[in-house]
């Protein structure tokens, strides 16, 4: 009679630890937010956006492993949408305030502030649709982890001798910095259109393009980190606009046209 019992507890141990893997990847998650806050309040801007790409990286990894050991919960998913706020929300808008904004008086941290605000709104959506039914393969608006570390990732970009050779001499950084950051707040709350990472898999053809787009993202982001990861996040932003403004112009043209 012991035996069975001891299968039993070891089962519901293993169940538990299971179920624990997710929260501990968002914890990490919320470790690293935070640690970018500190590292750019001394300066430190590189490893400060360094920070936010791992913590996307967790914040993708808890996810996958909730779904894949059937795990989810809504507190999971509450925790979640907390932590993304810290860490794609005010721990991106720390560093350019500490980097960019903290001389421009008023103006810099109610610019900050108005991103904070947006990251929030977009996340409680976030919820309140997937509440609403399965998710399907296009996000509504920019993802916070995607604005945040596109963010973050600026400053390692802008030290790179590319950047300083063809860029910088316009002198433009403060007014183009500006401009991302409230783009990047108005996408996250608009309604464009943002496709999902693409499952993995050898069986279909969409998941072995997922894997090919995996690996070619993984290459870039380990062999050139700095001149990779920014020009990544604004083509993905970019995606977005060009995709919204050329059903815009489709549908126009669809457009019965007036009698004269």
């Amino acid at each position: 009679m012991t035996q069975p019992l001891d299968r039993r507890q070891r089962t519901g141990r293993m169940r538990r630890v299971v179920v624990v893997i997710p929260s501990a990847l968002t914890l990490g998650n919320l470790f690293l937010g935070f640690w970018a806050m500190i590292s750019a309040y001394r300066g430190n801007f590189t490893w400060a956006g360094w920070f936010i790409v791992f913590a996307g990286v967790l914040d993708m990894l808890d996810g996958r492993v909730a779904r894949l050991s059937d795990a989810g919960s809504r507190f999971g998913a509450e925790l979640d949408s907390l932590v993304d706020l810290i860490s794609f929300g005010v721990a991106p808008a720390f560093i350019l305030y500490f980097l960019e904004f903290q001389n421009a008086g008023r103006f810099g941290w109610v610019l900050v502030y108005l991103y904070v605000v947006a990251t929030a709104v977009r996340l409680a959506r976030f919820n309140v649709l997937s509440s609403a039914g399965p998710a399907g393969a296009w996000f509504t608006g920019l993802p916070s982890p995607a604005a945040g570390m596109t963010l973050a990732v600026y400053f390692p970009f802008s030290q790179t001798p590319w950047y300083r050779a063809s860029l910088a001499y316009l002198d433009l950084q403060h007014e183009g910095l500006t401009v991302l950051m409230l783009l990047l707040a108005v996408l996250m709350v608009s309604n464009v259109k943002y496709p999902r990472w693409p499952r993995i898999g050898l069986r279909t053809w969409s998941g072995r393009w997922g894997i090919a787009l995996h690996l070619a993202i993984l290459g870039g982001a380990i062999l050139a980190p700095t001149r990779f990861l920014f020009p990544l996040g604004v083509g993905y932003m970019a995606l977005g606009i060009v995709r919204a403004l050329v059903l815009g112009l489709l549908d126009r043209n669809e457009l019965p046209q007036a009698s004269e």
